[in-house]
Parts: C-alpha cells; structure tokens; sequence
C-alpha cells in the first residue's frame, strides 16, 4: 500500500471515529494531510463518519483540486497553516461542542481562552490559542487572520464557529483536537472554582521536554 493509500484510510478512520464521539455532526468539520506531491482534503458537503477514502479530495501544491471529488468551501483555512508552519503535517477543523463554546464566550483576540489546566493540553496544543475574531463559513477573508494567529500557535479558535487544529502528522492533529475538546471541558466544568493552573515554570518544562 502507497503512503498516500495509507494516509486516506487512516483519514477516513478518523473521520468515522470523531463523527460517532459528536465531535462533528451532518457535514460539519473537515481535514487535511500534507503529501510529498499535494495534500488530501475531505471533500466539500461530506460527512466525516461516512468518507470514501477513494473520493477523498487531492489537491497540487498549488493547492488546485486535482483528483477525487472537489475539496472542502474551507481549503483556505487549512492552506492558512500548511503554508505558515511548514512542520504542519496535518490540520483539523471541528464544531466540537465544548471548543465551540468557548469560541463564543471568549473575546475575539484573546490568547489563552483555556487555561493550562493538564500537562497534555499544554504539550498537544501549547502556551497560546488565539481567538480569531468572526467571519462568515466560507468566507476566504478569514486566511490572512489565521495565518498570522498561526504563526506562533499550533491551533486558533475561530470565534462563533469552532477549533481549527494542526500537527506534525494525521494522528498528532487529531489528538491535539481531541485534547482541546476535552481541555475545554474542563474549562467549563470548572468556570468559577479555584481550580490549580500549571505554573509558568511547569508549562516551559513541559514545552522544553516535549515540544
């Protein structure tokens, strides 16, 4: 099996294992890998628990749709990281319920929505997750705004609309998702607690060690 007929299936295994956990609902969300000759996008109005790993979209490295059927309204959102972290191997976008309410509680703008509350939500998505401020789905005048939000951050939250993620493979931007899902979870759980925050010191030990 070729790299790339490795990488459609394990995207469509993901895709299928986010959809039965609610973490995107209809044709909600979408994902792209990079290749060494393009990238793989899931293609536009589909459904994540129901992709053809055959009809997945591929596109060149000028991101023109070149094969499979025609790619996410949202390819900008994606090229926004794939070309402004070169190590990005891999970008996930979902409407995951807990991530997307703090997306429209948060101030457009704002840098850390989430507290550093778990060594994992530090170490898969970082010190900083900006807020971009709101734009219509679809709206290809969101890109410049995610480029330079991503340009020191591995994920944004789009404001009113949901996370957008990225990671060195497939599996790392999926679980990176995942963590945020769950970080903001617990966000919300503890809205109002004192709850204990990894300390400055504890976050730079994780990111030194770990990445």
């Amino acid at each position: 099996m070729s790299e790339e007929a490795r990488l459609r299936e394990r995207l469509a295994e993901h895709g299928a294992s986010l959809f039965a956990r609610g973490y995107s609902v209809g044709s909600a969300g979408n994902i792209s890998v990079r290749l060494e000759d393009g990238f793989l996008m899931t293609p536009t109005n589909s459904c994540l628990g129901r992709l053809d790993p055959a009809r997945i979209s591929k596109l060149d490295r000028q991101y023109r749709h070149i094969g499979g059927d025609k790619p996410s309204k949202e390819v900008f959102m994606h090229r926004a990281f794939l070309d402004t972290r070169p190590e990005a191997g891999a970008v996930v976008h979902l409407h995951s319920t807990q991530a997307t309410a703090i997306a429209c509680l948060a101030a457009p703008g704002e840098d850390a929505p989430i507290p550093p509350l778990t060594p994992y939500f530090v170490m898969r998505v970082g010190r900083r997750l900006p807020v971009v401020k709101y734009y219509r789905p679809g709206d290809a005048a969101m890109e410049p705004a995610i480029a330079e939000a991503a340009r020191d951050a591995r994920a944004v939250l789009l404001a009113n609309h949901g996370p957008v993620v990225s990671g060195r493979t497939l599996d790392d931007a999926v679980y990176a998702a995942e963590e945020l899902e769950e970080a903001a979870k617990l966000a919300l759980m503890l809205r109002g607690q004192p709850a204990r925050l990894l300390t400055p010191a504890e976050i730079d030990d994780l990111l030194g060690t770990f990445g």
